[in-house]
């Protein structure tokens, strides 16, 4: 699985356009641009989404799935969880005296 996130990010990482990046995976264009668009995992054509992943593979990009470890050396990017912060009481524990 990939998320419309993963891809522009990819696709940053390796300093391209949709253009070279549909040529890459035999897709169009419209069909990348629609892929990025999307919101979360993106659904499709099964044999879309192979020849997408098989381009940013042969390209040197690893697709990191939530909670999973990298095993590949390299530069990249993950995005972290946000880090829920708690309320603050207004008591900074300082003592008075």
């Amino acid at each position: 699985m990939i998320t419309a996130a993963q891809l522009r990010a990819a696709r940053a990482l390796l300093g391209i356009d949709q253009k070279v990046l549909a040529e890459r995976s035999g897709l169009s264009v419209p069909t990348v641009q629609r892929m990025e668009s999307r919101e979360g995992v993106i659904r499709g054509n099964v044999d879309s989404l192979m020849k997408l992943v098989g381009a940013l593979d042969a390209a040197g990009i690893e697709l990191i799935g939530e909670g999973t470890i990298s095993q590949g050396g390299g530069r990249g990017v993950r995005l972290r969880a946000p880090v829920v912060k708690e309320p603050d009481s207004g008591n900074s524990g300082a003592v008075e005296g």
